[in-house]
């Protein structure tokens, strides 16, 4: 199966020497070539979804900080109440401007028999942005690579912890190193100064690799974190491979693009290491 773009000439340029130029603009570190950190080997990151216009940098902070491996694993939200709770695609490829992206066959059907609530299902990726948005910068930075992408419709801890603690026990057999992604946006629509208060309290946990407080905390102070159930699995699977740390890299919302801070969607780069 050859999955098209749901989004290329809205979320992000449907011109491919555009398209480059654009994500190549937003993989660049602010630091100076004499004082350049090498890239990280991160274990994890959280990333957001919108259209490049919008958070295109923040998701560019991240991915030019971290050595990139040839695998992938990517967990994004189901925004759509179509199609299954826990849908994971294991064939074919996903086509960009930049070309096609490789399902890791051999790796989703791993994860399948680890976690059976993972459903083969193309209805709840077919209008997705939310991981189709992140193919271009790997596209640009790696050109080779592979990757497993899931779609989560579900926000019940239980669900996600066994999601994740499955995700740890089949990335602990490989033998490649594997980034988990989590894709999300933060809080949606609210005045600037509201959602960076609620974004900063949902970010301390993720900060603090606590998963269960992480959505705790979205719940209790009412913060739209779309992909929160993507960002309680990830942190859960790297609890349990070891990561020790969590560092935000970039934040941002909306209204810093825009001029409006009255309703505002916030952004956050974090890398797990």
């Amino acid at each position: 199966m050859l999955r098209q773009p749901a989004v290329a000439g809205r979320f992000y340029p449907d011109d491919a020497g555009e398209l480059a130029q654009q994500v190549a603009s937003f993989c660049v570190t602010e630091s100076t070539p004499e004082k350049a950190e090498p890239p990280r080997r991160a274990m994890a990151c959280l990333v957001p979804h919108a259209g490049y216009r919008f958070s295109g940098h923040v998701a560019g902070a991240v991915y030019a900080r971290i050595a990139l491996p040839r695998r992938i694993l990517m967990l994004g939200p189901r925004h759509y109440p179509r199609g299954q709770a826990q849908a994971i695609l294991s064939e074919g490829a996903w086509q960009t401007p930049l070309g096609r992206a490789e399902i890791d066959t051999e790796l989703a059907a791993q994860l399948k028999r680890a976690c059976p609530s993972l459903a083969e299902d193309s209805v709840a990726h077919s209008r997705e942005h939310a991981l189709e948005v992140q193919l271009p910068f790997l596209q640009h930075l790696m050109g080779d690579f592979r990757f497993v992408p899931i779609a989560l419709g579900t926000v019940d801890f239980t669900e996600l912890e066994t999601l994740g603690r499955a995700i740890a026990e089949v990335l602990s057999a490989q033998t490649e190193a594997v980034l988990m992604i989590a894709s999300s946006d933060m809080n949606h629509y609210e005045s600037d100064a509201v959602t960076r208060i609620k974004d900063r309290k949902a970010l301390d946990r993720i900060v603090a690799l606590d998963p269960r407080g992480l959505l705790e905390a979205v719940r209790k102070e009412g913060v739209s974190m779309c992909g929160v159930g993507p960002a309680v699995s990830v942190l859960t699977a790297a609890r349990r491979l070891g990561a020790t740390r969590a560092e935000l890299i970039h934040y941002a919302t909306s209204g810093d693009v825009n001029g409006d801070h009255n309703e505002v969607v916030g952004y956050a780069g974090v890398i797990v290491e």
